[in-house]
């Protein structure tokens, strides 16, 4: 990916399906919040905190979906996403403000995968979802640091 690709994504980013204040969720994106809680709950046994907020909304295979967080050096994250049933196979990747990919740790099963990287400059970073197999189906993702 590269900054050209990533600059015009950004534009479309500004929060891609945060839920707004009083939005009541529907049950497709309590599940996938709950896949992901699930996730992430295995990261606070390391002493990762949940950090309030979270993305959701749908994608599909051949609609993935950029990201955009600002990240600190010194800190380490982890982010997980959990998707609705429908979702067979997601993955997750990291890239640099430049669209450059970063060394991350990963862990994929099924409609769960989670990124774990401690950036060694802060600003902004863009976290890439993906759906590589399956019908369309909705996605959370939320992260936890230290």
């Amino acid at each position: 990916m590269t900054r050209s690709s990533i600059g015009g994504i950004t534009a479309a980013l500004i929060m891609l399906g945060t839920l707004s204040a009083g939005a009541a969720p529907s049950n497709e994106e309590v599940a996938a919040r709950k896949t992901a809680f699930e996730l992430a709950g295995a990261f606070s046994n390391d002493g990762f905190k949940l950090r309030d907020g979270h993305w959701d909304g749908k994608f599909a295979t051949d609609k993935s979906k950029v990201i955009l967080v600002n990240l600190y050096a010194g800190n380490e994250y982890w982010f997980s996403l959990g998707a609705t049933g429908e979702a067979k196979k997601v993955a997750l990747s990291v890239f640099d403000e430049a669209g450059k990919p970063v060394d991350f740790e990963s862990y994929s099963e099924g409609a769960t995968a989670a990124a774990g990287f401690s950036p060694g400059v802060s600003g902004p970073y863009y976290i890439k979802i993906e759906e590589l197999d399956g019908s369309p189906a909705t996605y959370c993702l939320l992260y936890s640091y230290k």
